[in-house]
């Protein structure tokens, strides 16, 4: 039955007719209802239900509870409240009865961001992926950068994860710098996968419980800077937290608190393969997205993972056969020495020369060439751009008969070393610096990694590198099509196509891929390196390491994307659910 008519009260039956059947579908004013006369009350629901969009007329109804049937969600008939929080609260439509007469009332009564909002934080707490996945279509919808559904997410992630700064969060951050770079329809599903991530790194986590500052403001910044980096140096993140929050509260400056945070990174090598610095730099590029009013809850929740991180020098690796922590301590002392003569009248020319000698054989050769180059006119940004180069080449050449852990390795590597450019960039030190050699020696220690090199690939000719970006999902569907994406990416860059479309679709066959953190930074770290040289000729091979690194990645079965998916459809209005027939 089909019902017409302009005004938000609408005949939609006869009584009689009604309680003769038990229940009716019609349709009214574009919804699709399902009236269910149960004892002596009328209720009008949308026939869909609101899990994955089951017709609700072939459900069951005792005792005032409908229960769908496909994945037995319940719900209350009189209010449309759902017992099973991964269902949603089903829409139900207020009923007037006129002598024999149903009339519902098709009236809006919901603000869908502001139900979806909540939604949101419900299936953040209870790690729901549908759930996370319909809100952010939603929310996506009313703010295209995705910055209402972030803002939640971090609010959500500092607050529930006892542990502090995660990778949930590195995910979400690192998956909204891209946004700008997406297309529209791949928005949401970023989005998705990060806020996926921080509901599934905190389940089942004991919360944090926030310490507040000293009680009496008078430190100054230098001094809760001496004093974080000495309970850091401790493993106390209690006594960190809260000389940090002291700082915040007392006033310091977004330069003041990215150096204490950074030189407390740097005070001991290459903490957690690179993850402690990696991790902080995403801290405060999350705040730059979200406000710096967040700033106590978010930089709060870094000291932990500081603190805890595991220190290279304490790993034979960085101690034998070669000793590159006595290297570098000797290279420390002489950095002020180094930073007094640096002459700033002329620019530094030694670029390729330096990343050429960071991929040899020999760090103490790269050590003295990273200090004369200071003393040439250098600056820490270029220093930390040309490390940044030889770490995005490793995996550019890395070979695939590597085996294939390998790859994280090299990620390790080229993510830190981004962190410490955007570190420098944002504020520069002196501590920091001791970043760039750090990542100088972990290139080095991944030099292995390249025998034998990869050649870069020699661009293919072609009139128009369109077709290329159209090839590139077919490319990604078959497993290890290492060299082929990288050759794809030379070809597309070479024929002058545009870069800008180029990372949409790195982005669009990212998110398409079940979820992994690794390669989720890698494509971030190689777009924001892109991005910086994109003027010089370098600005192609950030990419080619990128690409290579996802196809050795994809595929996957993708069932985060199907997940996604289904919302999708949910959302525009469309069937999951049909009855096959021969």
């Amino acid at each position: 039955m089909t019902v017409t008519g302009v005004n938000q009260l609408v005949r939609a039956a006869s009584l009689s007719e009604l309680r003769a059947a038990g229940r009716l579908v019609v349709g009214a004013g574009g919804h699709t209802l399902c009236l269910f006369a149960d004892e002596d009350s009328v209720h009008a629901v949308d026939n869909r239900c609101p899990h994955m969009g089951f017709p609700l007329h072939r459900g069951t109804v005792a005792d005032g509870i409908l229960t769908c049937h496909w994945h037995h969600a319940r719900f209350d008939l009189c209010s449309g409240g759902t017992f099973d929080q991964w269902a949603d609260d089903l829409r139900r439509f207020p009923v007037e009865i006129r002598g024999d007469d149903v009339y519902v009332d098709l009236s809006a009564r919901v603000d869908p961001v502001a139900h979806q909002r909540k939604r949101l934080r419900d299936g953040l707490e209870r790690n729901i992926a549908l759930v996370l996945a319909k809100s952010t279509i939603t929310l996506a919808e009313a703010d295209a950068m995705g910055v209402d559904a972030f803002r939640a997410g971090l609010d959500f992630g500092v607050a529930r994860r006892g542990d502090g700064w995660g990778r949930g969060l590195t995910t979400l951050t690192c998956l909204v710098n891209l946004v700008p770079m997406l297309a529209s329809t791949d928005v949401p599903v970023a989005l998705y996968h990060g806020l996926a991530d921080v509901a599934s790194e905190s389940a089942g986590e004991p919360p944090r419980f926030p310490l507040d500052p000293l009680p009496t403001a008078g430190a100054e910044p230098a001094q809760l800077k001496r004093w974080f980096r000495r309970f850091v140096e401790v493993r106390d993140a209690e006594g960190a937290e809260r000389a940090l929050v002291s700082a915040i509260r007392g006033g310091a400056s977004r330069m003041e608190l990215a150096d204490i945070l950074f030189a407390a990174c740097t005070d001991h090598r290459y903490l957690d393969v690179g993850h402690a610095l990696d991790f902080t730099n995403k801290a405060l590029e999350a705040l730059d997205v979200a406000g710096w009013e967040q700033a106590e809850a978010v930089l709060a929740s870094v000291p932990a993972q500081i603190a805890s991180a595991q220190r290279m020098e304490e790993e034979n690796s960085w101690r034998n056969p070669t000793d590159l922590v006595a290297l570098l301590e000797s290279a420390f002392e002489r950095l002020p020495e180094g930073l007094a003569k640096r002459s700033a009248s002329r620019a530094w020319r030694g670029r390729a020369e330096l990343v050429a000698t960071v991929l040899g054989e020999d760090p103490a050769t790269t050590i003295e060439e990273l200090l004369g180059a200071l003393e040439d006119g250098a600056s820490e940004v270029e220093l930390a751009s040309a490390i940044s180069f030889a770490a995005a080449t490793r995996i550019a050449r890395f070979p695939t008969t590597n085996e294939f852990g390998d790859w994280d390795t090299a990620l390790h590597t080229f993510t830190f070393a981004n962190a410490v450019e955007q570190g420098l960039r944002r504020s520069p030190s002196p501590e920091l610096l001791r970043g760039v050699f750090d990542a100088a020696m972990s290139v080095y220690l991944d030099r292995f990694l390249n025998v034998p090199a990869k050649r870069l690939p020699q661009p293919e000719a072609t009139d128009n590198p369109d077709e290329l970006l159209a090839e590139l999902p077919q490319l990604l569907d078959r497993q290890q099509q290492v060299d082929e994406a990288g050759m794809l990416v030379a070809s597309f860059v070479s024929a002058g196509g545009d870069a800008g479309r180029l990372v949409a679709a790195l982005g669009a066959m990212l998110v398409r891929e079940d979820r992994n953190f690794h390669t989720i930074q890698c494509v971030e770290a190689a777009v924001r390196q892109h991005e910086l040289l994109r003027e010089s000729d370098e600005a192609a091979l950030p990419l080619i390491a990128a690409a290579r690194y996802l196809a050795a990645h994809a595929t996957t079965t993708r069932s985060q994307r199907q997940t996604f998916d289904i919302a999708r459809r949910l959302h525009r209005g469309e069937k999951l659910y049909e009855i096959e027939t021969a």
